[in-house]
């Protein structure tokens, strides 16, 4: 790809040209620019040249999604090429800054309004991505046969499938699968859940306020995006705390953490193997007992 054909496109679709760009911080999964448009704008421009079609419009519809609910602030879309290459995300730039004062707690309490805001069902009307990989959203109508059947499954038998996990661990989580009814606990409405909140999804904008990036959206039990965002650390305990006084949590929730943090495990599992493959077999058995 071309950074002049990227940078032709995405002056077109956001209506002025590009005046200038550099490089920017993208993660580990795409490029970013920083691009100035001639009208003063200026963008935060996500791609890769293999982006498979679909995975841009989906994050932005997933972006509008979150957005529509009142809770921490994300990225607004300005462009979206993903009809044909070069594919892109083009967001408003959010200048990083300081936390500000109770950042944590309003952090906290967004986060609730986000779940609260609720969604159709488990599930979405379409896949989308979390990283690189596909994420299934095909509704089910329990949060237990969702989790097991659009989550754990599909994981589980792709990182079989490339070796990354012994054969046992299907029969395992077959096992899991009958129990997850009683482990996952009172039924709740699904939430609007962002699904990827680790650190590393969570900024501080320029007026020290939180902003969440890089969701994997969905409709889905709340506790997981609570999981993960226990998993790889980053959150302080104030958040924790904010959103427990803003949305209480069902008994036994603490109990259920490791479960919820099952389908992260499985998606580093898919991407990167090693440790994480232990990990998860650890928490199978725990949860399903030896076969």
């Amino acid at each position: 790809m071309t950074p002049d054909r990227l940078l032709g496109a995405v002056g077109a679709a956001a209506g002025a040209p590009v005046a200038s760009s550099a490089p920017a911080a993208g993660g580990d999964i795409n490029r970013a620019l920083r691009a100035r448009l001639s009208d003063g704008r200026e963008l935060f421009v996500k791609y890769r040249p293999d982006a498979p079609p679909g995975m841009y419009r989906a994050e932005a519809r997933g972006l509008a999604w979150l957005a529509e609910a009142g809770g921490p602030r994300v990225p607004a879309v300005v462009a979206v090429g993903d009809d044909a290459p070069p594919r892109f995300l083009a967001l408003e730039w959010v200048e990083r800054g300081a936390p500000g004062p109770g950042h944590d707690e309003e952090l906290g309490r967004g986060l609730a309004r986000l779940h609260r805001a609720g969604a159709p069902g488990f599930g979405l009307d379409q896949d989308n991505f979390i990283g690189s990989l596909p994420q299934w959203n095909a509704p089910a109508a329990s949060w237990p046969e969702f989790y097991a059947s659009r989550r754990l499954e599909p994981l589980a038998r792709r990182a079989v499938e490339d070796g990354r996990l012994p054969g046992r661990f299907l029969a395992g989580l077959e096992r899991l699968r009958a129990l997850l009814p009683d482990l996952l606990g009172p039924s709740e409405p699904p939430a609007r859940l962002h699904g990827d909140l680790w650190g590393g999804n969570a900024m501080t904008g320029a007026d020290g306020r939180p902003v969440l990036v890089d969701p994997a959206a969905y409709g889905g039990h709340r506790e997981i995006d609570l999981a993960m965002m226990r998993l790889f650390g980053g959150f302080s305990g104030a958040v924790f705390s904010a959103y427990s006084e803003a949305h209480p949590l069902a008994e036994g929730h603490e109990e259920r953490v490791e479960l919820h943090q099952l389908y992260p495990v499985l998606v580093h599992v898919c991407l990167f193997g090693g440790g994480y493959a232990r990990s998860a077999e650890r928490i199978l058995s725990r949860h399903a007992g030896a076969g």
